[in-house]
């Protein structure tokens, strides 16, 4: 079994994504070669949270120029990850009064 801190990579935060935190789904970057089980794994052990339900999808990676050369970013692979009602909320950034 992989490292679950491989498999998870990051959280995106945007605004669409903190209004995903009011229902408790929470969106991470993940590794492009994990399956919807993995994550639900990772997440759980990381966290010690219940997960319900995992969406995956493929982002393509949008192209860019530097000067006369041009390339496009890589692909990448974001999870929207549903947590159960009775679980804890994330929290990923402190906030001060």
């Amino acid at each position: 079994m992989k490292n679950p801190r491989d498999i998870i990579k990051r959280p995106v935060i945007t605004e669409r994504t903190s209004d995903y935190m009011v229902d408790k789904k929470y969106v991470f970057e993940v590794d492009l070669r994990s399956n919807k089980t993995e994550i639900k794994l990772a997440i759980e052990s990381i966290f010690k949270v219940k997960v319900t339900g995992v969406n995956t999808m493929r982002v393509a990676g949008k192209p860019k120029r530097y000067g006369k050369h041009s390339g496009y970013r890589p692909d990448w692979k974001k999870a929207i990850v549903q947590l159960s009602a009775d679980s804890k909320e994330l929290e990923f950034f402190e906030t001060s009064v």
